[in-house]
């Protein structure tokens, strides 16, 4: 099958279209960003203008739907520009997939019960997805990640230019360069890790089960079983880049984000993995997928990080 993917030149975007070629599909990566992706060539558009998002689902058998402002605290004092681009964004793609009888995919998020613009935006367009596919015939499924690490996740300063600041980059960056690993809070609080490969395979599965008229009743959470702390995924990069050579680093805490809860559980229900053929006893362990992860900033990022030192 083609498969638009919204979003596809970003850092799930890639790993989807990775994915969806090894399975025997075409990607067709639909983004603002650059003109080619991943080795693919990107058919330049914005989620936000109905008329660009009509064409893609012209040109393609099926969409997964990745395109979103992302942003935790840093949406909370502006919100419009995220409500614009994830709502309005969203009910474009399903308009889209509606109007020329296509399957799709929503990518929702695991905090979807925060109250903050990001987790409220992504799960109005769930609400969204549900009365499509009630009353307009629509096959979509959706599948909500925790937090997605993988290698060429983007860095956000003091780092590198990323406007959004997520866990690992910020862990690991940190851990490699000497520095204390900030955690928000006390860290106990649990956010699940999943790697970003499981989450592509998750999101790919669900567009092929779509594809042959599977409509699931309910989100795909995809996350890991055993669940650890803040505090413990710190504790995990610091100890891999030290089994690089890297000197150990200590912990600092920082106040909680705004939109964020003090002892929150962000967790996935595993029980929903069977709906696209998958276990969480099949996942990338969290210290296996922490390891390579390191590595893979040690020999990629790190050298060109220091050249501009």
């Amino acid at each position: 099958m083609k498969i638009g993917v919204t979003g596809g030149a970003g850092f799930i975007g890639g790993h989807v279209v990775h994915e969806l070629v090894a399975r025997g599909h075409q990607p067709v990566i639909f983004d603002t960003a650059g003109r080619t992706a991943h080795g693919h060539p990107v058919r330049m558009g914005d989620v936000r203008d109905e008329t660009a998002m009509c064409e893609l689902a012209a040109h393609v058998d099926g969409i997964i739907h990745l395109a979103a402002c992302l942003g935790t605290q840093e949406t909370i004092k502006n919100p419009r520009p995220a409500a614009k681009t994830n709502v309005e964004g969203g009910l474009n793609f399903l308009e889209a997939i509606a109007q020329y009888g296509i399957p799709g995919v929503y990518i929702g998020v695991g905090n979807h019960w925060m109250q903050n613009t990001y987790s409220i935006s992504k799960t109005t367009v769930e609400r969204f997805v549900a009365m499509f596919n009630k009353e307009r015939d629509t096959r979509c499924n959706i599948v909500r990640l925790v937090n997605a690490y993988g290698p060429r996740q983007s860095v956000a300063p003091p780092f590198g230019p990323a406007k959004v600041r997520k866990i690992t980059p910020s862990f690991v960056c940190r851990a490699l360069t000497g520095q204390p690993i900030e955690v928000y809070g006390d860290g106990e609080q649990v956010s699940d890790m999943v790697h970003v490969t499981d989450g592509a395979k998750a999101l790919v599965s669900a567009l092929e089960k779509a594809a042959e008229g599977a409509v699931l009743d309910r989100a795909v959470e995809v996350g890991p079983a055993e669940h650890h702390t803040v505090n413990e995924v710190a504790q995990l990069a610091i100890k891999a880049a030290a089994d690089l050579g890297f000197d150990e680093v200590p912990l600092t805490h920082l106040p909680m984000r705004p939109g964020e809860i003090p002892g929150a559980q962000v967790t996935a229900d595993t029980a929903t993995l069977p709906l696209v053929d998958m276990s969480a006893d099949k996942l990338v362990n969290l210290e296996d997928g922490i390891t390579d992860v390191v590595a893979w900033y040690a020999e990629n990022w790190l050298p060109g990080y220091r050249a501009t030192q």
